[in-house]
């Protein structure tokens, strides 16, 4: 059994339209519609409602639940993150999960699906290896994560083999659910139209830039509190926009915590989501970062850096005194 497995040209063709153009379309269109007046309230509403449930759904259900088992849940929680996500349009469960533990084992590195160091440091290059970490690698790569190599625990979970089989119903729910709201709410066609767009069209292509951004600009762009053997940044707006998916230097030193954000400042709602479903009993097992962890990593890409130890520093200031 390999770590890949080949993909068919009418697939790599659909990736193409559907992950490649048609988001950057959307969002143009988007422009273009809101010139010449002002976007409804009720279709604000409901295109934040769903970009929540879906960056929550990618944040805390396919990625630290299912991809890195972050914690632990019932299972009609761990049934809504899945369903989430998957309306999230990225993907399958299983097959997102499959990537993105290739991704941790070869980052940036060969092997790699999304690297944007793919084809070198600078220029033209980096441009190049930004657009295809971004959305590029949905067409060009020819061979996808195997799902039996990457995720046979989820490939054993019969919830999760139903959301990847359902997942084609799942996508046609995601654009219908918030169009029927806005139908129903503003109780007229238009109403169902105008939510279709905001609320299905543009802000699938808006989480998908979001979340996109994490594998792209929070490899190459940003600071680092911490060593890696990869590239893994901090970038605050991408932190914002993903709900703590930008706090992604720590996240590449223990992939398995539940909280990304561990610095001051680094404000991580996904991590606020599962604290509460701990609270609630509804999440167990929880993996939160140690301190002394915490702690023992930045001084070491201090001393790295060549950078003054700060608890050495209070050790020589009490000396003197």
């Amino acid at each position: 059994m390999g770590e890949t497995v080949r993909v068919s040209e009418p697939r790599r063709h659909a990736y193409l339209v559907v992950l490649v153009v048609l988001p950057p379309i959307v969002l143009i269109a988007a422009v273009a519609v809101a010139w010449g007046r002002a976007i409804g309230p009720l279709d604000v509403l409901l295109a934040l409602v769903m970009y929540a449930v879906n960056i929550f759904g990618i944040s805390v259900g396919y990625h630290r639940l299912l991809t890195h088992r972050s914690f632990r849940c019932s299972r009609p929680v761990r049934m809504t993150f899945a369903l989430a996500g998957a309306m999230a349009l990225q993907g399958p469960p299983t097959l997102w999960a499959a990537e993105h533990r290739r991704h941790h084992k070869y980052s940036d590195k060969p092997g790699d699906p999304h690297s944007p160091w793919a084809y070198g440091d600078s220029g033209f290059a980096l441009l190049r290896g930004l657009l295809h970490a971004q959305v590029g690698w949905f067409y060009s790569a020819r061979h996808r994560s195997d799902h039996e190599h990457w995720a046979p625990d989820l490939r054993s979970d019969p919830d999760i083999r139903r959301v990847d089989a359902a997942y084609p119903v799942i996508t046609a729910a995601s654009f219908l659910l918030p169009a029927a709201a806005g139908g129903l709410l503003s109780w007229s066609w238009a109403g169902f139209w105008t939510a279709l767009f905001w609320a299905g069209l543009v802000r699938y292509a808006i989480v998908h830039h979001a979340t996109w951004s994490v594998n792209s600009i929070a490899h190459c762009f940003g600071d680092r509190a911490f060593s890696t053997r990869d590239r893994s940044t901090n970038v605050r707006w991408v932190a914002f926009l993903t709900f703590g998916e930008g706090w992604h230097n720590w996240h590449h030193v223990e992939p398995t915590s539940a909280r990304h954000g561990v610095l001051k400042g680094q404000f991580d709602p996904s991590a606020t989501l599962i604290r509460l479903l701990e609270r609630m009993g509804w999440a167990y097992d929880v993996h939160w970062p140690s301190p002394a962890r915490i702690e023992t990593q930045a001084n070491r890409h201090r001393t790295e850096n060549g950078q003054e130890d700060p608890s050495r520093t209070e050790r020589r200031i009490r000396t003197r005194r």
